[in-house]
């Protein structure tokens, strides 16, 4: 079972740019397709990007599309999530899912395995 850990969270001005990192280790990292989701306090976790387990295949939710992008490299274990343009309402936690699936899933119950989050605020 791999593990996931987040990193590269942080405090930006709207418009602003933040790179997010999910290491993953424990287990065969491109065996697992990846999604990257995001839960604001009150509100529930939401999709946001997934990638399929070779990164032949992205998937966004509309509200990001054109502004962030999800990357993988298979030989350091890590996908990436290149948030540009963040708006304050998009102040969040932000979390990496892996799924064994080959398929991209939106929803919270297609993946089985977690990280722990990162915070991700946003000024205005």
């Amino acid at each position: 079972q791999v593990q996931l850990v987040e990193s590269g969270g942080g405090l930006v001005q709207a418009g602003g740019s933040l790179r997010l990192s999910c290491a993953a280790s424990g287990g065969t990292f491109s065996n697992y397709a990846m999604g990257w989701f995001r839960q604001a306090p009150g509100k529930q976790r939401e999709f946001i990007a997934g990638i399929t387990r070779s990164g032949g295949s992205t998937l966004y939710e509309d509200s990001v599309k054109g502004r962030f992008t999800i990357s993988r490299d298979n030989a350091k274990n890590t996908v990436y999530l290149q948030m540009n343009g963040l708006k304050p309402e998009e102040t969040a936690v932000y979390y990496c899912a892996a799924r064994q699936i080959n398929i991209i899933s939106t929803r919270v119950l297609g993946y089985g395995t977690w990280g722990q989050g990162t915070q991700v605020t946003i000024s205005s």
